[in-house]
């Protein structure tokens, strides 16, 4: 080709990735919903590639849709009707638009949200990575707007009802600190569920303790958390608890010494989880063979389980994050049930079973909270009542718990210092999901874990499903 039509070639090519950008853009402006007043106004906005939102632009109160996945007419008709103060308009198209999909959080939080118009009311906010993991997102809100609704439905705080705030932090620690600089200049906002993954906690967290305002997160494990600051609290154990329960069961029950760890150096969760099960391990007795890093561009996972195999490691432990957890499964696949599998939580995902299948059978997984071990709980039933029949997992029945600790505190004392002092006192123990909600000193619940089993079944429609280990 001659350099003139390479030069021509050159310029359409351009021309048409302008116009499909500016086609997105406009699209993106032109359904991005209604601006909800100036609660949550700022001038912030995030420099990152595909990541230029205003903080503003991730935050609802229900005047935009959030998650576009589950959007529809009479929702979209909801978030404009609410922007507009049209409440009552507001409230029949969010109605008619969990009757078009029963398990949408998003709808019901912002339906309660309508109800409550322009009255008297305490505001919370939950941040969830809905830009990366949209499941793991939904699973959080479900936890929360369940919550929301049995206090809302019940006549409220003290006769107030509860207003939730979504905001979006796409998993991204930058993102998560201004939406934190934004929610603790905002002075409605008493407390904050969240984040989603440790290294976001962490980077949020700084904010919010300095800002005084409480923050209880629902998934972050790692040990980094402990003591953090006093005005952060988790509702699930830390990765101490995870390692141990997984080390003893590697001993006593596999009675297997050696093991392979398979890891993410990027990430805190899985460094944390990492380090205490190696402690853990060694100090059981057992010992660490290995340590392969999956973050690393080279990995290979059939030449990580040949070396573990010339080193007589019978366990293969998988403490890989959302951003490496396809590489673990890789190592589940080409390990065909071979050498016996440990995880993380990270692990308990429909994708593991799917991915996984039949060689995922026996992998034993600690998460925090399994609904078979609670099944005819208070909770368990409304959830299932609530979502379709449904069964939710640990992300939204600790969800779940991390509201009920901030509606508990807000009844004690609806001050973002009076709750952090309730949440710190000796006898705040209010019960949840997963049973009483209590905080250590250091922020840490203090509760234990549940090992679960993956074996052949029905419920989650990939032919495998999670069962506690008895």
């Amino acid at each position: 080709m001659s350099q003139k039509k390479e030069t021509t070639v050159l310029v359409l090519s351009l021309i048409i990735t302008l116009a499909a950008v500016s086609a997105g853009f406009w699209w993106l402006t032109n359904n991005s919903g209604i601006k909800l007043g100036n609660l949550f106004k700022t001038d912030s906005s995030i420099s990152e590639p595909n990541k230029d939102k205003s903080v503003e632009d991730r935050i609802s109160l229900g005047d935009k849709i959030l998650i576009s996945g589950i959007s529809s007419p009479p929702k979209q008709a909801g978030v404009e009707a609410i922007a507009s103060k049209n409440y009552q308009s507001a409230i029949a198209n969010f109605q008619a638009a969990i009757k078009v999909n029963r398990n949408d959080p998003e709808a019901l939080i912002f339906l309660n949200n309508a109800r409550i118009e322009n009255k008297k009311s305490y505001t919370i906010a939950v941040l969830v990575p809905i830009g990366s993991d949209v499941n793991s997102s939904l699973e959080m809100l479900r936890g929360v707007a369940q919550a929301q609704n049995e206090i809302n439905s019940s006549g409220g705080v003290k006769g107030v009802s509860l207003k939730v705030a979504i905001a979006n932090d796409e998993n991204n620690p930058e993102i998560a600190k201004k939406i934190a600089t934004t929610l603790v200049q905002n002075s409605e906002v008493l407390g904050v569920v969240g984040a989603y993954a440790s290294d976001v906690t962490l980077a949020a967290g700084s904010v919010f303790q300095s800002g005084q305002l409480v923050a209880i997160s629902p998934t972050s494990t790692s040990v980094k958390l402990s003591s953090f600051g006093s005005y952060i609290f988790r509702t699930v154990p830390s990765d101490y608890v995870a390692a141990r329960a997984l080390a003893n069961y590697m001993v006593t029950k596999l009675k297997q010494q050696n093991v392979a760890v398979f890891f993410n150096s990027k990430s805190s969760y899985s460094q944390s989880l990492k380090s205490e099960f190696v402690t853990a391990v060694s100090l059981s007795g057992g010992q660490v063979k290995s340590e392969f890093d999956l973050s690393q561009p080279n990995f290979s996972a059939a030449k990580s389980i040949e070396q573990a195999t010339k080193q007589q490691v019978k366990v293969l432990m998988l403490a890989s994050n959302t951003d490496t957890l396809d590489k673990a499964l890789q190592v589940v696949q080409i390990n065909r049930k071979q050498l016996a599998l440990l995880a993380g939580d990270d692990a308990y995902t429909p994708k593991t079973l799917e991915v996984g299948g039949e060689s995922a059978v026996g992998m034993v997984v600690a998460v925090p909270w399994h609904i078979d071990a609670q099944p005819n709980s208070v909770f368990a039933r409304t959830s299932r009542s609530l979502w379709d029949g449904a069964t939710v997992n640990w992300r939204t029945a600790l969800a779940y718990d991390a509201t009920e600790a901030l509606i508990k505190a807000i009844e004690r004392n609806p001050t973002r210092t009076g709750i952090q002092q309730a949440l710190s006192s000796p006898d705040f123990s209010p019960t949840g999901a997963s049973g009483s909600i209590g905080f250590l000193a250091s922020g840490d619940r203090n509760s234990s874990v549940q090992l679960v089993k993956i074996v052949p079944g029905n419920r989650s429609g990939t032919g495998y499903d999670f069962v506690p280990v008895p």
